[in-house]
């Protein structure tokens, strides 16, 4: 058999390795109990390659049987796999109900028993290679060979189903960059030069790139000759012993298939302690070679543990990778790549699931088209993570809908523009090299409610075909050391795609005045106010900040933002023009005096708010947008604002 096929060899050797054990049943037994025609005869092991020993030898080697736990494991194979095994264990236990392997059976009749092997801390036991039934007695309970055992032996190695819908398998299928293969050679050194594969150091993958994480892990794992799992942190049981039966059933499978583990902590949100503990225990407890990719470092507290930074590939790396997914679409696209590029930090995985869905829905030929559908494709990718932390905006604004002096326009004109030029400014005119930080787009909105804030961000937003996100800084500043940068870090990780403007409304609940610091809360409120100007400083997107009272901001923190809108509270000469723009053109109206309407002292949210009640109203009676239906819906918002209604304001309106 040296030179047949494994599978040729294993079957020869574990039929004969049965046959001694059943020559042994037949001794203690009856031979009359054999089928006709068929001897016990015990047949001898056949030769094997050391470099490719049969299932069993494999087994008994890996977890230390001796000779009388090898015998009784093969015992319980026999009951699976031979049916004439079954009434020699009842004759040799005589009793016709005990049909069945029990401790007692097997330390009446095979060589070298011995008590120790039915301990808990006993391989057959402690590894679970054999299930002990229901029964009054442990040495006359029902055993029977663990399933994964017996494919195991058989020579079919599948995964413990009691795992398989936890686990999954990791293939080495995805072309890494340069920046990614430094990453996998870093982590095959890690653990190339140790000896022992059970007590590897923890090797913990950190950044937002979740996929890049995995194909690095698993094409370091392919060079060192392991195979990866992946579980998801959210499936490890919080209850100690669900635990620890995952922890040794995993133990196993390293043990019979070199299989690595990489626990994945990236989609882990809140702080559930119990959780937390789970994996703390996991991570420190677990014997063999073990994988973590989180977002942010985690602490290891006994076992040795190495962190790398796994970063999106770079622009350069993203362009290549570009190219190369769009395959023949490539030259149709064109120049647009250094867009798409500039504006979305993606992925190697997501680029290339970008291109294949647009290849399946879209014209491939024609430019525009393509471009388009790549670009919108992109800015989706952000979505279903910031959808989660703040409020998308659907903005259907333009700048014509816009009513402010010709200043604070230009000023949003010059910022958006500065987004549209990035490319040529910080990569073909080099300030990215020269500059490292302040090079994120960022501004501050300033104003009374109503004046066009959210409306400028929501044309801004429209004009670079980019999603608005509003996010609320009074909810997301706590009282907690360190939860307002958590909240504001999950923000800004989610968006780094790079397919969002990031609205923070409220400013004033994070940037008081606290340039003279008091006590540890100040102290603890200027470490919140930098990390968020820290953010929105190297954010590849475009942040803005809202306050009603910009006085009420430190100039110190000012000063790093690029742009400062004022919105000022329009004139009369502005709000005749708002209220002008405010009706579409498919409404009717009838004898509307812009002029007069101007006179009415309030902001456009206000304007806007007034029209379409008044619109609701001529509606219900079946007429045109009259004057006295503005009357009244003015009168109803004024009594929402506790203001009164002058009659300078409304004069000569019916």
């Amino acid at each position: 058999l040296d030179d047949s096929p494994w599978p040729v060899v294993n079957h020869a050797y574990l039929m004969a390795a049965l046959s001694q054990v059943k020559a042994i049943l037949v001794q203690r037994a009856d031979p009359d109990l054999l089928p006709a025609g068929e001897a016990a005869i015990a047949l001898p092991l056949p030769t094997y390659a050391p470099q490719a020993p049969p299932a069993i030898e494999k087994l008994c080697a890996i977890f230390d049987l001796s000779d009388f736990e090898r015998h009784l494991l093969l015992l319980c194979a026999g009951v699976e796999l031979d049916a004439s095994f079954v009434p020699l264990c009842a004759a040799a236990q005589g009793d016709a109900q005990r049909n069945y392997p029990t401790f007692s059976l097997a330390l009446a009749v095979l060589a070298e028993a011995h008590w120790g092997a039915l301990t808990p801390a006993a391989p057959l036991r402690y590894w679970q290679l054999v299930e002990i039934g229901t029964g009054q007695h442990l040495t006359t309970s029902p055993l029977r060979i663990d399933e994964r055992m017996l494919h195991y032996v058989v020579g079919l190695s599948h995964m413990d189903k009691r795992l398989h819908t936890l686990i999954q398998p990791v293939e080495a299928d995805q072309d890494l960059v340069m920046s990614e293969w430094e990453v996998s050679e870093q982590l095959v050194a890690a653990w190339s030069n140790q000896a022992d594969l059970y007590h590897l150091p923890l090797l913990q993958l950190c950044g937002q790139e979740s996929e890049s994480k995995l194909a690095i892990a698993a094409v370091a794992c392919h060079f060192l000759g392991l195979q990866l799992y992946e579980m998801a942190a959210y499936n490890l049981p919080t209850h100690i012993n669900d635990l620890s039966q995952l922890m040794q059933l995993w133990e196993r499978e390293v043990r019979l298939d070199q299989a690595v583990l990489v626990l994945n902590c990236d989609d882990l949100e809140g702080s559930d302690t119990a959780r937390e503990a789970a994996i703390t225990h996991f991570c420190e407890s677990l014997q063999g070679p073990l994988l973590i990719t989180t977002t942010e470092r985690r602490r290891a507290r006994r076992r040795s543990m190495l962190a790398f930074d796994v970063e999106r590939p770079t622009t350069q790396e993203q362009s290549t990778i570009w190219r190369s997914a769009l395959g023949s679409m490539a030259p149709v696209v064109g120049n647009h790549v250094e867009e798409l590029v500039t504006q979305f930090s993606l992925g190697s995985g997501v680029i290339q699931a970008v291109c294949d869905q647009v290849k399946n829905r879209c014209d491939t030929s024609d430019g525009a088209t393509l471009t388009a559908a790549l670009w919108d494709t992109c800015r989706a990718q952000a979505r279903p993570k910031l959808d989660d932390l703040a409020q998308r905006i659907h903005c259907k604004a333009t700048w014509d809908d816009l009513v402010l002096p010709d200043q604070q326009l230009h000023i949003l004109k010059t910022l958006t523009a500065q987004v549209k030029q990035r490319t040529k400014v910080y990569e073909h005119w080099q300030f990215a090299g020269k500059h490292s930080r302040g090079l994120g787009i960022s501004g501050l909105f300033a104003g009374a409610s109503g004046t066009g804030k959210t409306m400028s961000a929501e044309v801004m937003a429209r004009e670079l075909r980019l999603d608005l996100y509003r996010i609320d800084l009074s909810s997301v500043v706590s009282k907690y050391i360190g939860e307002t940068e958590k909240n504001l870090a999950r923000v800004f990780d989610a968006a780094e795609m790079g397919g969002a403007v990031l609205l923070f409304d409220e400013a004033d609940a994070l940037f008081g005045k606290r340039s003279e610091v008091k006590d540890s809360h100040d102290r603890h409120a200027n470490v919140e106010v930098s990390y968020l100007l820290q953010r929105m400083e190297s954010f590849n997107g475009i942040s803005i900040l809202t306050t009603n009272l910009k006085s009420a901001l430190d100039q110190a923190f000012l000063r790093r933002l690029r742009f400062i809108v004022q919105f000022s509270f329009p004139d009369a000469g502005q709000r005749a023009i708002i209220w002008h723009r405010v009706f579409p053109k498919a409404t009717p109206t009838e004898g509307l005096s812009y002029k007069k309407l101007g006179q009415l002292n309030v902001a456009g949210g206000n304007i806007k708010n007034i029209a379409l009640n008044a619109a609701f109203a001529a509606a219900e009676a079946n007429e045109p947008v009259q004057m006295r239906h503005i009357l009244q819906a003015t009168h109803d918002e004024y009594a929402k604002l506790e203001r009164p209604l002058t009659d300078a304001e409304v004069f000569g309106w019916v």
